[in-house]
């Protein structure tokens, strides 16, 4: 019953991503429902975040349509489709909880690269359990596994080579003013354009299991959405609306191309890296950490992706999970 809930919606997404008007009665005949059954998974999918209207004598219409992200659409633009699996889901509560599903059931044999995209989450997740929001077609969430077989330790500063990764991306479609926030956030003209969330799987002293999140805001309308803090999108920058299966390929290529030297090297290499992209570089900031607070120069990162900041006591180190920054 849950799988062909599922399907119908997806039936229903895919139908309504054309942006034209879709009569209930045409739906219901496309998907072999009553037309009240129709409207009931309608109003789930608009209290998902689905953007649609109904209009007397018309049916239902998205405010704007949208392309599907679709698997083989990705595949065929990755430089080498075979190395893992992508796959997209209609709706999940989460990716990332998806993902770490499967490395805990043990009849799902995750490899290095493989890919879990949705259209819809439900139950999206930010740093320090925040909500993501993302209407549905106007984002890329997705979730890459990736293992680390020395360990947890092993992993330092995996969020901000995440972050480079990111950038490196953008930058192949004339997105070359963004910048990164420590830890874990991309922005663009000083607002927030995408989030990394990582999640970790695993015992110590045995191959860490990585759950690595990423939110792109592609079409979010800082006038339409309050996400809680200043954000900006892709369309506003580029005048158009990008196509998210190329940026997904993109995505997935430079972090595919990315994490196996971070796996064998170390953050190190990619510290000069990130610290030209840093937004905050040689700035006033302020970070709490618990109820404490403190305030100094960012001076970059070292290599085990520790932010560095000057004070009158001198370097101070802080690492990842402990503190909010913003500029002083």
């Amino acid at each position: 019953m849950r799988h062909a809930s599922k399907m119908i919606r997806q039936h229903i997404l895919a139908l309504l991503a054309d942006g034209q008007f879709h009569s209930g009665e045409t739906i219901a005949q496309e998907v072999g429902l009553s037309r009240t059954a129709v409207a009931g998974h309608i109003a789930q999918l608009t209290e998902w975040g689905l953007d649609v209207f109904k209009v007397k004598g018309k049916g239902y219409k998205l405010n704007r349509q949208f392309a599907l992200l679709n698997a083989d659409l990705i595949n065929r633009q990755l430089k080498c489709p075979s190395l893992s699996l992508v796959q997209v889901e209609p709706v999940l509560a989460s990716t990332n909880t998806e993902l770490k599903k499967r490395i805990v059931n043990a009849r799902h044999n995750l490899a290095d690269g493989d890919v879990m995209l949705a259209e819809i989450q439900t139950a999206g997740r930010g740093r320090h359990g925040k909500q993501w929001l993302a209407p549905v077609g106007g984002s890329l969430t997705f979730s890459m596994y990736w293992s680390f077989p020395d360990g947890y330790q092993s992993m330092a500063g995996l969020s901000l080579l995440v972050g480079v990764a990111v950038c490196n991306a953008l930058q192949k479609f004339g997105v070359e003013d963004v910048q990164l926030k420590w830890p874990n956030d991309v922005y663009l003209h000083g607002k927030k354009l995408a989030g990394v969330l990582i999640e970790v799987e695993g015992q110590i002293g045995a191959t860490a299991h990585s759950v690595i999140g990423i939110g792109l805001n592609v079409c979010v309308p800082d006038e339409q959405y309050n996400v809680g803090q200043p954000h900006t999108d892709l369309t506003s920058f580029l005048g158009q609306v990008p196509d998210r299966n190329a940026l997904a390929a993109s995505m997935i290529d430079s972090l595919r191309e990315l994490l196996p030297i971070f796996t064998m090297e170390g953050f190190g290499r990619f510290v000069g890296t990130w610290q030209s992209l840093d937004l905050f570089a040689d700035k006033t900031v302020v970070l709490q950490m618990g109820d404490k607070r403190f305030s100094g120069i960012e001076r970059g990162i070292d290599e085990s992706g520790a932010l560095l900041v000057e004070t009158q006591e001198g370097i101070t180190r802080f690492h990842g999970g402990e503190v909010s920054l913003r500029g002083g």
